[in-house]
């Protein structure tokens, strides 16, 4: 059986950066995978190296989720700095939550809200962690997948006037680009569908028929 670095250097040949990030950020948060064990991989000159290479230094150790992962990527990509589970407390130093990402110099935070989140129990205690929140200065902002790949546009405004900072174009294209690479698109899809074919070689029984 392969070891999990070697698996994710064969994905690197294969995914997009994007889908690359999930795999690599659930292997660190699962103890699959250390740094000693991907320094080795990153060392050779093997077909998905750089890829491998350029996710594993972008990687958010405390994602939770793939739309953690997500999040995460999508600040980096618009040069918005953050912390990942962060612990927020109010002005007693009582605990009142982990923050998915905290917006650096700022008391904003934002969350990935997912699927989960719709569980009538889930929602309850939703609720009641957002009432908490009211004893800090801090602010939660929600994100779904929607929001990150159909909105970027949206999103990338809400980010530059919370960091006051004009908007620039480029960072957009970056997150469109990398979207476009990945599983989440027809685009996406078709290109590893299309490598996955080749490389297996399959055969179409219905001519044989």
């Amino acid at each position: 059986m392969d070891e999990p670095a070697e698996i994710l250097l064969r994905a690197a040949r294969d995914l997009g950066n994007l889908d690359l990030a999930i795999m690599v950020d659930s292997a660190v948060r699962l103890g699959h995978v250390t740094d000693s064990d991907v320094q080795e991989i990153l060392a050779s000159k093997r077909p998905g190296v750089r890829r491998l290479r350029d996710v594993w230094l972008s990687r958010n150790e405390g994602a939770e989720s793939a739309g953690e992962t997500l999040l995460h990527r999508f600040h980096q990509v618009l040069d918005v700095p953050t912390e990942s589970q962060v612990e927020i407390v109010d002005d007693q130093g009582r605990f009142v939550c982990r923050a998915d990402l905290l917006v650096v110099g700022t008391t904003s935070i934002h969350e990935y809200d997912g699927a989960v989140h719709r569980d009538k129990h889930a929602h309850r205690r939703d609720l009641r962690r957002e009432r908490a929140l009211t004893r800090t200065p801090y602010v939660r902002r929600g994100y779904t997948l929607d929001d990150l790949l159909n909105h970027p546009a949206v999103l990338m405004h809400e980010l530059d006037r919370l960091l006051e900072r004009p908007h620039k174009a480029g960072r957009l294209r970056a997150w469109r680009a990398l979207i476009g690479d990945s599983l989440y698109s027809d685009t996406g899809r078709s290109r590893v569908m299309n490598r996955w074919y080749r490389s297996t070689n399959p055969v179409d029984w219905a001519r044989t028929a």
